[in-house]
């Protein structure tokens, strides 16, 4: 199993960019980026928990996911 960042879905849904998300969060651009197209390697508790905050996501299933490795 691997986790995977449902952060573009997520984006789509509000109609938002990834750069009105890095103005929200405050996170680097490149994170952001990386986050959106699951490249990222390691997830930080601190990035996870911003986005949410500024997405208002409330149930951490919103965002993230558990799916078969490929």
């Amino acid at each position: 199993m691997e986790m995977r960042v449902k952060l573009k879905e997520v984006l789509e849904e509000r109609n938002m960019t990834q750069g009105e998300l890095v103005k929200m969060t405050g996170l680097r651009q490149a994170v952001v980026s990386e986050l959106v197209h699951n490249q990222r390697m390691s997830l930080k508790k601190e990035h996870i928990t911003k986005i949410c905050e500024a997405l208002e996501i409330k149930q951490i299933g919103d965002i993230l996911e558990l799916v078969e490795d490929r």
